[in-house]
């Protein structure tokens, strides 16, 4: 996985000064409100999941709005408000998105390289001087502005080995959850004194050891039936996918609805795939056959490994080192239900794609 250093940033549909637009990270962490973040797909001739990725926007924006409204306008904010019930917020989040989009696609496809894909995050923050107590039609465009941010970015590809995620447990479930808000990116640095040095991704865990997510994915293993082991199967058939059981944990647990996880699960039903919504027991890992991650740019990551403390008290220690770990390992190849849900997923991804033009 890699990118360029070529990136765009766009205010209100107007673009900013290429002096002006920061890391994908530096922004997200210095702008709060929701956001999302998606990628062309297929040499950047489509966008992936466009219409979700628009759905979750505005549920998160309305569910914040609600329920702490400081991740949208800023620490400083502590005014209160009401909005007009006939706010169609799905018509003008669509509106306002599409608008910097059509702006931005333009310029940022000429400058990407063979093999690139666009990265785009799209965010929605309030701005709190606007704000005279009540949301309506005729303020609803003063009262948030809409970034959309580009930059460039190479798929890692599926199924090649050494290209599998290496997982560390290292926190707790984060508050709000249900929302993709900006804020996240700052809260979870603390986390990264206990990343050891060969893992790619941060896993949260509540205090029973079951994991809920990673802090930028969504997290699955998939389970033997029976407490006995697997035979690899070559074929799809329902009486070969019966042996299996996808677990990931509810959203109800504290985890983000992710929309590469709702993507699993639709799968799951439509191949006659065992799930459940359970948040995987650490201490039943022996019985995990496979295990990959999801989000919007990577899709679908196999794991080759999991490494946890070996007591929840040493999470207090000062860094990694100061850790006992425990580790899983899988193999270094997708295993078979991930292969599926992997090819799948590029199916839909294809199926649902957007075209540029918006």
């Amino acid at each position: 996985m890699s990118t360029s250093p070529a990136t765009f940033l766009i205010k209100n549909a107007t673009v900013l000064p290429a002096a002006d637009t920061p890391p994908i990270s530096t922004f997200l962490a210095t702008h709060p409100g929701v956001y999302t973040t998606t990628r062309t797909h297929n040499n950047g001739e489509t966008l992936i999941f466009y219409n979700r990725h628009l759905k979750r926007l505005s549920n998160s924006l309305r569910f914040l709005l609600n329920s702490n409204p400081r991740l949208i306008f800023g620490p400083q904010f502590c005014s209160s408000f009401s909005s007009s019930l006939s706010l169609d917020w799905d018509s003008m989040i669509r509106r306002r998105i599409t608008a910097s989009m059509r702006v931005a696609l333009p310029v940022a496809i000429s400058g990407r390289s063979s093999g690139e894909e666009l990265s785009i995050s799209a965010l929605i923050g309030g701005n709190a001087e606007e704000l005279s107590g009540r949301i309506d039609d005729e303020m609803i465009d003063r009262v948030f502005d809409v970034y959309v941010h580009i930059g460039m970015y190479v798929p890692p590809v599926f199924g090649v080995v050494g290209n599998g995620a290496r997982l560390a447990v290292v926190g707790n479930r984060r508050d709000f959850a249900e929302a993709k808000y900006s804020d996240w990116v700052r809260l979870r640095k603390p986390l990264e004194k206990l990343r050891p040095p060969s893992a790619t991704e941060l896993l949260l865990s509540d205090d029973d050891g079951r994991i809920l997510e990673g802090t930028i994915t969504n997290f699955f293993v998939v389970c033997s039936k029976g407490n006995s082991d697997i035979k690899e199967e070559k074929s799809d058939d329902n009486d070969s996918l019966r042996s299996y059981e996808l677990q990931t944990a509810p959203v109800k647990a504290g985890v983000l609805p992710g929309i590469i996880r709702q993507l699993v699960l639709e799968i799951c039903l439509c191949k006659g795939i065992t799930f459940r919504e359970v948040a995987p027991s650490w201490f039943e890992r022996e019985n995990w056959q496979e295990a990959f991650i999801t989000n919007s740019l990577r899709l679908v990551q196999h794991v080759e490994s999991i490494q946890a403390p070996s007591s929840r008290a040493s999470l207090e220690s000062k860094s990694w080192e100061e850790v006992s770990w425990t580790e899983k390992q899988f193999k270094a190849s997708p295993g078979f239900i991930t292969t599926i849900i992997q090819r799948e997923i590029m199916e839909k991804a294809a199926q649902e794609g957007c075209s540029l033009a918006l």
